[in-house]
C-alpha cells in the first residue's frame, strides 16, 4: 500500500517504551509491519524513541510520563503542547494521507476540531469506553473515525462513539511471530500485571492457598518495581495501589505458596509465563484488549480467567477456560481442566490471530475504510453546496429561503401559516 501515515504516539513514553507501556509497545509492534507493507510512517513521539520509521516528529526531548503524578494544573499543558506541535506540522505539509491517533482524549478533541483542514483520522481506543462520557458521548467529526481493540470494548461505548467506529483490531505480540521451542512446564501459576484491584491479585492468591498450588505474581505496585523500592519510600501509602497491595495481597504472600517477584520484562517474563501450567486472569473490570492474554497464548500457556471484557473473544475451548465473574470455586476448578489443554494449540491460535502481521492487515483495512469514508464525506458536502447554490440562483429576489426539502422558511409550499 502506497501511502503516508502520521502515527501520533503522544508525549508520555518512548516507542518502544523502556519497561511498561502498552500503547507504545503496540505502536512499536505495528510500525515495522506497516512499513513492510509499503506504508511510509511519520511518528509523532518524544525524543529517545528508537523504532525505525521514515520520519520522526519529536515534540519533547524525552518522555513526560513522570509528570502525571503532579497536580493537574501543572501537567495539563503537556498533551496540549504535543498536539499543538503536531497540528502545526500538519498544517504546513500536504504529504500525509491519514493520521493514526493513539492519544487519549486530547488527540481526538484537537483533530476533530481541525475538521477538513487535516487528513482523515483513525483514533484507536485503548481504554475503558465508560471514561470521558462528555467527550465520547458527543463526538461528532466528519473526518474522524475510531476503532476498538475488541468487540466487547466497543459494545460498552456510547452510541455517538459507536457510530464513528470502523470496527476492531485485536492487539498483537511479536512472540506470536516466533516459533519458540516448547518449554518444560512447571507446577506454578502466573499472574503478570500491574498490581491493582481490577487485576484481581487478591483473588488469585486466595485460590492458590485454597487449592494448594504455587502462584507467582509479577508486576509493579504503583511506581515501585520491586520490594526494595517499595520499602525505601516511607510515603508509599499515598498511592492507592500500594494500599491495596499492603491490605489485600501482601498478607497472602508467604514467599512459598504465593510469591511476588516485582516487575519482570523480556526473557525473564517470558520464561515465567512459558513454564507456568496456566496464567490467571481473575479480572474485576471489563478488560478492553488483553495484551497479557495473547502473550500467554503465544508462549504456549493456557489462560484461566473470568468471563468478562475481551476474554471470551480471545480465549477458545482449545486455549483456556473461563468462569463466571466472582465464582472463585469455578475458577479454581478450571485450573484442572486447563492442565489437559495442549500448549501447541495455544501457540498456533496466537500465530493465526495475534501476530504483528495479522494486526497490521487489520489496520490497513481500516486505513482504506477511513480514506473511503473521508472521500464520501467530501463528495456529500460538495453536492450539498452545489444544491444550495443552484436553489439560491433560481430563487427570485425577495422570496423566502427554501430548505433542501422543498419547503420555505415560512411554511409548506411557500404559504405562511394562517
Amino acid at each position: 500500500m502506497s501511502m503516508t501515515v502520521l502515527i501520533n504516539a503522544g508525549p508520555w513514553l518512548t516507542v518502544p517504551p523502556r519497561g511498561y507501556g502498552g500503547i507504545e509497545n503496540m505502536i512499536a509492534t505495528l510500525v515495522p509491519e506497516l512499513r513492510r507493507a509499503g506504508v511510509r510512517v511519520v511518528l509523532a513521539t518524544v525524543g529517545g524513541s528508537t523504532v525505525d520509521v521514515d520520519e520522526t516528529l519529536p515534540t519533547f526531548d524525552g518522555p513526560q510520563f513522570s509528570h502525571l503524578t503532579e497536580p493537574y494544573n501543572q501537567v495539563m499543558g503537556i498533551a496540549a503542547t504535543h498536539m499543538h506541535r503536531v497540528t502545526t506540522e500538519l498544517a504546513g505539509r500536504d504529504d500525509i494521507d491519514l493520521i493514526h491517533d493513539h492519544l487519549e482524549a486530547f488527540g481526538p478533541t484537537v483533530l476533530a476540531a481541525a475538521g477538513g483542514r487535516l487528513p482523515p483520522v483513525l483514533h484507536t481506543l485503548h481504554w475503558d469506553l465508560c471514561k470521558h462520557p462528555g467527550l465520547y458521548g458527543n463526538l461528532v467529526a466528519d473526518r474522524l473515525w475510531v476503532n476498538g481493540v475488541s468487540a466487547a470494548q466497543l459494545a460498552r461505548g456510547p452510541t455517538a462513539l459507536r457510530r464513528r467506529s470502523l470496527g476492531h483490531v485485536y492487539l498483537a505480540t511479536p512472540l506470536a511471530a516466533a516459533v519458540p521451542p516448547p518449554a518444560t512446564k512447571g507446577r506454578h501459576l502466573a499472574l503478570v500485571a500491574r498490581i491493582t484491584p481490577t487485576k484481581g491479585q487478591h483473588t488469585a492468591a486466595r485460590i492458590a492457598h485454597r487449592r494448594g498450588v504455587d502462584l507467582v505474581l509479577a508486576g509493579p505496585v504503583g511506581p515501585y518495581a520491586d520490594a526494595a523500592a517499595l520499602a525505601a519510600d516511607d510515603q508509599a501509602d499515598r498511592y492507592p495501589d500500594v494500599r491495596y497491595f499492603r491490605e489485600a495481597v501482601a498478607p497472602l504472600v508467604d514467599g512459598t505458596r504465593v510469591r511476588w517477584v516485582g516487575s519482570l520484562a523480556g526473557a525473564a517474563r517470558d520464561r515465567l509465563v512459558a513454564t507456568a501450567r496456566a496464567t490467571l486472569f481473575p479480572l474485576d473490570w471489563e478488560e478492553p484488549g488483553g495484551t497479557a492474554v495473547i502473550e500467554s497464548l503465544a508462549l504456549g500457556t493456557p489462560v484461566v480467567g473470568y468471563r468478562r471484557g475481551c476474554l471470551p473473544e480471545l480465549v477458545t475451548r482449545s486455549t483456556g477456560r473461563l468462569a463466571d465473574p466472582g465464582d472463585e470455586a469455578a475458577l479454581g476448578a478450571a485450573l484442572d481442566e486447563a492442565d489437559r489443554l495442549d500448549p501447541a494449540a495455544c501457540r498456533v491460535d496466537a500465530q493465526q490471530r495475534f501476530s504483528p502481521a495479522a494486526m497490521a492487515a487489520g489496520y490497513l483495512r481500516l486505513y482504506e475504510r477511513a480514506g473511503y469514508r473521508a472521500r464520501c464525506a467530501v463528495s456529500t458536502r460538495r453536492a450539498g453546496a452545489s444544491t444550495r447554490t443552484a436553489v439560491a440562483a433560481a430563487t427570485p429576489a425577495g422570496s423566502p429561503p427554501t430548505s433542501p426539502a422543498g419547503r420555505t422558511a415560512s411554511g409548506p409550499a411557500g404559504r405562511r401559516p394562517a
